[in-house]
């Protein structure tokens, strides 16, 4: 089995009061699919961009630690799953239900696969 990282996208200063019953009733309904399939590894809810840490490191080894995210962008991820499924496509099935249940933007990547430590 792989693991896949199926990414759910806001748009900046998404307003998590204006997500309905009907959304949450659906990703409630989506999660326990996933569980019940047994291929939900991980899941989780983020708290919005503007709660990020952002950490670079600077030349003379220092760590610079700044407000907001990383990356400047008309969206950010507002939640995730971490899915184990056989191939890239059953990963898009599950994708496509969470486009479906959230009713916004999904990514759906592979995580690297480590060899067996020997």
């Amino acid at each position: 089995m792989s693991q896949y990282l199926v990414a759910i996208h806001h748009p900046d200063n998404f307003d998590p009061s204006t997500v309905t019953e009907e959304t949450m009733r659906d990703i409630g309904a989506l999660n326990k699919e996933m569980m019940a399939a047994g291929v939900r590894f991980f899941a989780g809810g983020l708290q919005p961009e503007t709660k990020a840490k952002s950490l670079r490191a600077q030349p003379n080894g220092q760590v610079l630690i700044t407000d907001g995210p990383y990356l400047e962008a008309k969206e950010h991820v507002g939640g995730f799953w971490i899915l184990e499924v056989a191939d890239l496509d059953e990963a898009l099935a599950w994708g496509r239900k969470a486009v479906v249940a959230c009713r916004t933007p999904v990514e759906v990547r592979p995580f690297f696969e480590m060899p067996p430590s020997k």
